[in-house]
């Protein structure tokens, strides 16, 4: 039954073959590249079978749906640059079907004609059905049974000459599963054939940017730690492990993006952490000694590469530059820059900056060119073309009509990834990734290392055939920040890269602004970006507690850093963009420390119930700081009266209070009370910096005053003069006393 329903449909494949032979294929009816389209009608050109159109599986994945599957395991060489090179593909096949399958025969599937350009291989590739259209009949390998979930390896070869490749370019190239000759799955990739040319392919210049960029996992400098999830990615086939097997491997070449808010929770993790918990005390971990070999293991692996220190971490700067808080860029490209060279790499660089999602705009430009930054790296949609602008306005007047329209495109030559801005600090370089490679860093989960690999090598040489370049090019991959990468995938493309004759692999810093660069739009920020950045309301409590901090340091007599700056810059990571949630409550973690560390030096005796009491009309009231720190402060105490009709305040501090660490400092403050007057008045106390700025709260001070001075004075001068008088009458009673004694006595010797 089995064989009688295959031979059916071998009869219909053949009766159908004159049809798809002269009728376009869904792949050949790409309207929106019209040099793409018209090569690919052509394209059953020396085709020795015709496709029959079944269903295809993406390039990325291998074809499988409950049915026979087929994948393409390995193609060497690579790139063919003879017509006599023997090219050898491999693979496996499956039977998925649940029953035996006969008459099996893998089959290459090519075409003798090459893309046009990049915009007709993502057209290709974009469309699922779309397939080489021609079969070799010699380049196959049959099966004459295949049982139920059975795997076979199948191989075969075929020359440039066999699959009629007459020039250097990249061209279509599958394998396909068939029964009885007809096409059951298949998957497709790209092959470049390059043979020596005159003139020689320019040498374009690569640059690869790998970030190892995180989310903060500390709120403060201490040990304790908001969750664990950072061991998690530093063991196994954690996010960052896989980084740090991408750094064994890397050439001297590549660019790396390192956050050094990342190396300071490592370095905390090496000599043991808490990790907060939802309910109890926080849980005791051991020192980390996986956190400490990653350390030493990027540090000796990037030893002799370019190491940029992102701003300490990853800070939101275009929502810093929008609200208005342009300082903690600065300390965090600063603080970064010292972090970075402390833990990974003495020669870190900070004049480079790849900001949140690769985009900014002029205040985020202008905030970074002050701070010393002169290189950033952009995307595309950032800083397009006019040419990819009006792609861009396009797909968004599609998206915003429900009208379908058909639209056309040419070409477009890859522009040099090196631009030129204007900043408030002079000419800043704006690198772009190239996002066709950059994608391919990091596919969707499932894509072979071969398809990708193969595809790179395609759009590379693509780009060095494009008309009209007369000079090399400079391209940048760059994945996306936060990335979790295939070390295997990276590796192998990196090492391709290398060997590419049409590729120069080059340092990031390295590339400049040339005569090939292509004229830019200027930066592109749409009102989508603005709504991804940190709010308002998220930075306001940030705000604050930067400004808290701040007056911890600038108390003491030294001027010693805070000890927040890192702490605050954690909330202004760019991270808690899509987890404000986790961002709030870390918030609420640093204000609280902040709070504390300000509320160690207080005014002693400012309790509500407590008061002074200022005997008279006028007199003097101590007031005494206490500094609960270990460093030397000094500070302003500003007194003022809150009833003046009843108290008045007469004190003028010239010079600063000078208070050592765990000591107390007084000054005595001068009050008038009204005459005649009695009862309770208050006083605000506020203590202030050297350059006047309030710290801490202001207090209240309760102040008792009394009207009878004059009275009591007089009272008690009275007292003094009758006690002086007792007194003396006392003394002369007691002299007179003693004369009559020595005479009576003197007068018994003379009649003895």
């Amino acid at each position: 039954m089995i064989r009688k329903a295959a031979l059916l449909a071998a009869l219909s494949a053949a009766l159908l073959a004159p049809l798809v032979a002269v009728t376009p294929s869904t792949a050949a009816a790409r309207t929106s590249v019209p040099n793409a389209a018209a090569a690919n009608v052509s394209r059953t050109v020396a085709a020795e079978t015709s496709v029959p159109s079944t269903a295809v599986a993406k390039t990325s994945v291998t074809a499988t749906r409950q049915n026979l599957s087929v994948s393409i395991g390995s193609i060497t060489p690579e790139v063919p640059k003879n017509v006599t090179d023997v090219i050898k593909f491999t693979g496996t096949v499956r039977n998925d079907t649940g029953t035996t399958q006969y008459n099996v025969a893998v089959r290459l599937l090519y075409d003798s004609r090459p893309f046009t350009g990049r915009a007709a291989m993502a057209a290709w590739d974009a469309d699922p059905a779309a397939r080489p259209p021609n079969v070799s009949r010699s380049s196959r390998m049959p099966f004459t049974t295949l049982e139920p979930g059975a795997e076979q390896r199948w191989e075969f070869t075929a020359t440039p000459a066999q699959l009629g490749y007459r020039s250097f370019g990249v061209y279509p190239i599958g394998v396909d599963v068939a029964v009885n000759e007809v096409s059951q799955q298949a998957q497709r990739t790209y092959l470049t054939y390059a043979p020596a040319t005159t003139p020689r392919k320019p040498r374009n210049k690569l640059a690869i940017a790998l970030p190892v960029i995180d989310q903060p996992r500390r709120g403060t400098d201490d040990s304790l730690f908001i969750d664990d999830k950072l061991s998690q990615a530093l063991t196994g086939r954690g996010r960052l492990a896989d980084l740090a097997k991408i750094a064994q491997s890397a050439p001297s070449t590549v660019t790396w993006f390192v956050e050094p808010g990342l190396l300071d929770d490592v370095n905390a993790m090496s000599k043991g952490y808490r990790v907060k918990v939802k309910d109890g005390a926080p849980q005791t971990k051991p020192a980390s000694t996986t956190a400490a070999q990653w350390l030493t293991t990027m540090r000796s692996s990037l030893a002799a590469s370019p190491v940029v220190a992102v701003p300490y971490a990853d800070p939101d700067v275009a929502a810093l530059a929008h609200q208005g808080l342009d300082t903690q860029t600065n300390r965090a490209i600063e603080l970064g820059g010292q972090t970075a060279k402390a833990l990974i790499n003495p020669n870190a660089k900070t004049n480079l900056n790849w900001p949140a999602v690769g985009v900014l705009d002029p205040d985020a430009l202008d905030l970074l060119s002050i701070s010393g930054v002169n290189t950033v790296l952009l995307n595309a949609t950032n800083l397009p073309t006019e040419q990819q602008r009006l792609q861009q306005q396009q797909q968004q007047d599609q998206s915003a009509t429900t009208t379908p329209t058909v639209t056309t495109a040419t070409e477009a030559v890859t522009p040099d990834a090196a631009a030129t801005l204007d900043s408030v600090n002079g000419p800043v370089t704006a690198l772009v990734a190239d996002a066709g490679l950059s994608r391919l860093f990091e596919p969707e989960s499932g894509t072979s290392t071969l398809l990708s690999t193969q595809r790179f090598i395609a759009e590379t040489a693509m780009i060095s055939a494009e008309p009209g370049q007369t000079a090399p090019r400079s391209l940048v991959v760059a994945p996306s920040r936060r990335w979790d990468p295939n070390p295997t995938l990276v590796t192998t493309l990196i090492k391709a890269a290398g060997r590419l004759p049409w590729l120069e692999l080059s340092t990031l810093e390295s590339l400049k602004p040339s005569k090939a660069s292509v004229p830019r739009t200027g930066l592109v920020y749409t009102e989508q970006d603005r709504k991804e950045e940190l709010t308002g309301k998220y930075l306001a409590p940030v705000r604050d507690a930067w400004s808290k901090a701040q007056l911890t340091s600038l108390i003491t007599e030294d001027k010693t850093a805070s000890g927040f700056d890192a702490a605050v810059l954690r909330l202004t990571s760019s991270a808690w963009r899509n987890n404000t949630r986790v961002g709030r409550s870390v918030t609420k973690l640093v204000s609280a420390a902040v709070d504390a560390r300000t509320g160690d030096i207080q005014i002693t005796g400012a309790q509500p119930d407590m008061t002074r009491t200022l005997a008279g009309s006028n007199g003097v009231v101590p007031i005494s700081v206490k500094n609960e720190r270990n460093v030397k402060i000094q500070l302003y105490i500003d007194v003022k009266s809150d009833n003046p009709e009843l108290l008045q305040v007469n004190f003028s501090q010239l010079e600063p209070l000078a208070i050592g660490g765990g000591q107390s400092g007084t000054v005595q403050v001068p009050m008038n009370a009204a005459p005649d007057t009695n009862g309770n008045a208050t006083v605000t106390v506020q203590l202030r910096t050297a350059d006047g700025q309030a710290y801490g709260k202001p207090q209240r001070l309760t102040i008792r005053t009394t009207g009878y001075t004059g009275i009591a004075l007089v009272i008690v001068g009275a007292a003094l003069t009758v006690m002086l008088a007792a007194v003396v009458t006392r003394l002369l009673r007691r002299r007179s006393e003693r004369r009559l004694a020595r005479a009576a006595k003197n007068r018994e010797s003379e009649t003895v």
